[in-house]
């Protein structure tokens, strides 16, 4: 059949003029309306305060995402628990009820109890060491046992390291946690390095720890600096350790069916985000810690004990018990690649 080729030519520089802005167009400009459906909404759930590097990170993180997609995706951020406490945020997760979270990788154990290895006692001297490990093979086959749970990791986000305190008496060998109530995060690697110390461990969610203090149902606590100041715990408490015994990070989580409904570019332009994010994250972490504990040496409001090499070296002596627990429950794979290797 005879075509005109004039209304053929038309044709194909129409259809190559839709190709070209499909590629190019690939968010709605600033000035356009986009529907409910049209835009992209995640919800990210935490139960830290915005004044954390977690809680700075997190609002960063949704600043650049509203910039870079002119608004086609928003991260809409809930801290401090008010959305879902700190036991409830999981299963809102899986639910689909959220679509974000970032809890302690404590919290992670009660799916991937592999993942306590994180928390054996003095295992990382830096978070560069933690850092290197979650990058490594053994660290990214731990990011794989998440997917089982219908959960994927966007990342790890640092808190830092953990320091003591307490009401009772100054911390400053082992032996003194005797018969100490201290709150912990769900971890039975947390509970047997407590046990071990001759301290009663509690699991309490990080958002009641003040009114647990402050009613005398627990002793003492475990967290870090930034953690500690932004719930004011310290004001409850009498006596403060630098002891730097645990790394306590966050693992940035989505669900996985909700990550697999995204389009290709929306996925490609959080994992970039994400990781700019989470260096800067990083440094503020490093960077707010020494600021609190410079706060915390100035007001004079706690007494500080500092461990020295030596007591330091004593209590990994005594954490050992906790390593072989490990191994017995969940083998030599994790604990092996550990920078720290003494334990073994």
């Amino acid at each position: 059949m005879w075509r005109n080729p004039i209304k053929v030519l038309f044709l194909n520089l129409c259809f190559l003029t839709i190709l070209i802005g499909c590629q190019q167009q690939t968010y709605p400009t600033d000035n356009e309306q986009l529907s409910h459906e049209e835009q992209i909404v995640i919800r990210f759930s935490h139960v830290v305060g915005e004044n954390t590097p977690k809680g700075m990170a997190a609002i960063k993180f949704a600043e650049l995402i509203k910039e870079r997609s002119n608004g086609h995706v928003e991260i809409q951020v809930f801290p401090n628990g008010v959305l879902y406490k700190d036991g409830e945020e999981m299963n809102a997760l899986l639910r689909g009820d959220i679509q974000m979270i970032a809890p302690a990788i404590s919290k992670i154990t009660t799916f991937v109890p592999e993942w306590s290895v994180m928390d054996l006692p003095y295992a990382f001297k830096n978070a560069q060491e933690v850092h290197t490990y979650v990058e490594s093979e053994v660290g990214q086959s731990l990011m794989k046992r998440l997917n089982k749970h219908n959960l994927i990791s966007m990342g790890v986000w640092d808190s830092g390291f953990k320091q003591l305190s307490n009401s009772i008496r100054p911390i400053q060998n082992l032996t003194d946690l005797q018969g100490l109530r201290m709150r912990i995060m769900p971890s039975d690697i947390l509970a047997e390095q407590f046990s071990i110390a001759g301290a009663y461990p509690r699991r309490i969610d990080f958002n009641t720890v003040f009114h647990q203090l402050q009613k005398g149902n627990v002793d003492g606590q475990e967290n870090t600096l930034t953690n500690i100041t932004s719930k004011n715990l310290h004001s409850l408490q009498d006596y403060l350790t630098i002891s730097n015994h645990g790394y306590l990070g966050y693992l940035l989580l989505m669900n996985n069916e909700f990550w697999n409904s995204l389009p290709k570019n929306v996925q490609e332009l959080l994992i970039d985000t994400l990781e700019e994010v989470q260096k800067w994250e990083w440094q503020q972490a490093e960077n707010l810690s020494t600021e609190r504990l410079q706060e915390m040496e100035a007001c004079q409001c706690i007494q500080i004990h500092y461990l020295t090499e030596e007591e330091i070296e004593d209590w990994e002596n005594a954490f050992k018990p906790v390593y072989d627990y490990y191994a017995e429950n969940y083998g030599f794979k994790y604990i092996e690649a550990l920078p720290k290797n003494q334990f073994h």
